[in-house]
């Protein structure tokens, strides 16, 4: 898979690419805690039965988790900043369909169209990676992955004030507004980014990874209404092996996949994927004991007495202190990497839920437990796409992406039905109502730390630096740390002109570079006097192919040994390969 542009000049990114891109995130992010406050309410509300009720959330849980990896690549293809404004018009239709709704099917269908705006999240990532310097990437990044934890975070207050002096439908009246002003924002002040993928869209693949999805985590979200030993439950665990096996077997034959297994196996990639997993896993504890723990009624002995909005104001600073420690995590990224940020982020949530299980006495406290929890879960969260973007090429930055923030969702599912399996199982049942226990939620923060533990074990075996290309231009912070890591790059690839045939430099021409296996190495434009600079992941012979607007492709065929000095190389268009 290669990597090429649109002939059409691009704009140059604003300053307000960045805060645009990551209010989206925040705006999808609120379509996954919207409904948090009315939850227990919501079988009256649709007059329906509490099990049809949660199909309401687990709709937007599933098509979210669809649609994630498959708008990546659509974005990779075809336009990232389409198909985010793609995505957002799609959760605008979904919040006026429910809205103006009362019946449970349509809601549910409003709602699935409301989860399609996750994909959000890669795209945004991806439109940083190509529009953005170096030395701004690392902090953008971090912002915009910590964005879908600050909307969580601030959404739940601001819906349970709703919900609580308003009809419950103004939730979706507010959340259409916001998605439409976040796309007049996008295309006021986002580019369209230059990169695409060559290739068609893996239709069949799209589908088995739906399919195979669906049926995982059908079962994981409605396990405990149907029981974990039942027919149906095992049942569609075992489709989802079989599914995901066979999609697994399409994608290593199809010439170009929706996810590339290949790269997803590389070690980087995959432990970066599965600490996703665990990191997921303890956002959302805290989301589901904390405003259970805040709200209880202090007759119970334990319970706090707070109302809807006072604990939903307790619990927000957990995405605000997300939302401020990506400055903070792009100073110690450039310092130390996104590996070593990723394990001090998980070490900081160990912390705060091990100090949290001797802070649950006063509401104070969960504002400690909320704070410290933030600012670990943001740190983690920040390296997360650091890492993708440091070890997949170019052309892959929004399906791999995608794919992490499906693993994120993953882990929240997983999340959402151990831990409402443990509050229902340790719960007192007085008059007909269960009430969760204190020993409840100990055992849940303590669920909280062990998948931690796990994600900071997968941490530690991560490579210590990724590639050299990504490596350096993730960890820059400044122009002149940039500046520097660009000499050390120079040092190891290929460089040189890009001319025409009658030897005059052509600017903004793409050169690209091309592995033995065909597939997409690097990536540049050449520079008003016709220079290019091309690192190279490790030696062998690659490809170097040439474009521009107005003149027709040359490719040349190259070998670098791995020696600490560039190979020059110019190319011609149309012409022969000159030796410099």
């Amino acid at each position: 898979m290669t990597l090429t542009t649109t002939d059409q000049p691009t704009r140059s990114a604003s300053g307000a690419l960045v805060p645009v891109l990551a209010f989206a995130g925040i705006v999808v992010a609120v379509m996954q805690t919207l409904l948090v406050p009315v939850i227990k309410d919501l079988p009256q509300l649709l007059n329906t039965s509490p099990s049809n009720g949660t199909w309401v959330l687990t709709s937007t849980l599933l098509s979210g988790a669809v649609a994630t990896p498959i708008m990546g690549r659509l974005g990779d293809l075809y336009g990232k900043r389409r198909m985010l404004i793609a995505s957002l018009a799609v959760m605008v239709v979904g919040a006026l369909l429910s809205a103006v709704t009362s019946t449970l099917l349509p809601m549910i269908v409003g709602r699935t169209l409301q989860g399609f705006a996750m994909g959000a999240i890669p795209l945004g990532i991806g439109l940083m990676r190509d529009m953005l310097p170096r030395e701004r990437l690392g902090s953008a990044m971090a912002l915009m992955s910590s964005s879908i934890g600050v909307g969580g975070g601030l959404a739940l207050p601001a819906a349970a004030l709703v919900a609580q002096h308003a009809n419950w439908h103004a939730l979706f009246y507010g959340a259409a507004g916001l998605g439409a002003l976040s796309i007049v924002l996008t295309l006021l002040a986002v580019p369209e980014s230059p990169m695409r993928a060559e290739g068609s869209f893996d239709l069949l693949g799209a589908l088995g990874l739906a399919t195979g999805l669906v049926l995982l985590l059908l079962p994981i979200t409605k396990g405990s209404d149907w029981g974990w030993s039942s027919g149906t439950t095992l049942g569609l665990f075992a489709a989802s092996v079989v599914v995901l096996l066979l999609w697994g077997v399409l994608e290593l034959r199809v010439k170009a996949p929706l996810v590339d297994l290949r790269t997803t196996a590389r070690r980087e990639v995959l432990l970066t994927n599965l600490a996703s997993i665990m990191v997921g896993v303890s956002f959302y504890v805290v989301s589901l004991v904390l405003p259970q723990l805040l709200q209880l009624p202090k007759v119970t002995g334990y319970g706090l007495g707070q109302s809807m909005v006072v604990a939903g104001l307790l619990v927000a600073p957990l995405g605000l202190t997300m939302m401020f420690t990506a400055p903070v995590y792009a100073r110690l990224s450039a310092r130390y990497g996104p590996k070593v940020t990723l394990i001090i982020g998980m070490l900081i949530i160990a912390i705060g839920y091990g100090s949290g299980l001797g802070l649950m006495d006063a509401a104070w406290q969960s504002l400690v437990i909320a704070v410290v929890l933030g600012a670990g879960i943001g740190l983690a969260y920040s390296s997360l796409p650091a890492l993708i973007v440091g070890a997949v090429p170019a052309s892959e930055t929004g399906a791999a992406n995608g794919l992490n923030t499906l693993m994120r969702s993953i882990g929240t599912s997983v999340s959402s039905a151990v831990i409402g399996m443990v509050l229902a199982n340790t719960a007192n049942h007085v008059h007909g109502l269960a009430i969760p226990t204190m020993h409840g939620f100990r055992v849940s923060f303590l669920i909280a730390t062990a998948a931690v533990a796990v994600g900071l074990l997968l941490a530690l075996f991560l490579p210590n630096r990724s590639r050299p290309a990504q490596h350096t231009q993730l960890r820059a912070s400044s122009e002149e740390e940039a500046g520097i890591a660009h000499a050390e790059e120079v040092l190891r690839g290929f460089r040189g002109r890009v001319l025409d045939a009658e030897g005059t430099p052509v600017a903004r021409a793409k050169v690209t570079l091309i592995d033995r296996r065909g597939r997409q190495a690097g990536a540049t434009l050449s520079a008003e006097d016709g220079t290019y600079v091309l690192t190279v992941p490790t030696e062998g012979a690659y490809v170097l192919a040439a474009r521009a607007a107005g003149h027709g492709p040359h490719a040349s065929s190259a070998t670098h040994t791995g020696a600490e000095t560039p190979v020059e190389l110019d190319l011609s268009l149309p012409g022969e390969t000159i030796s410099a």
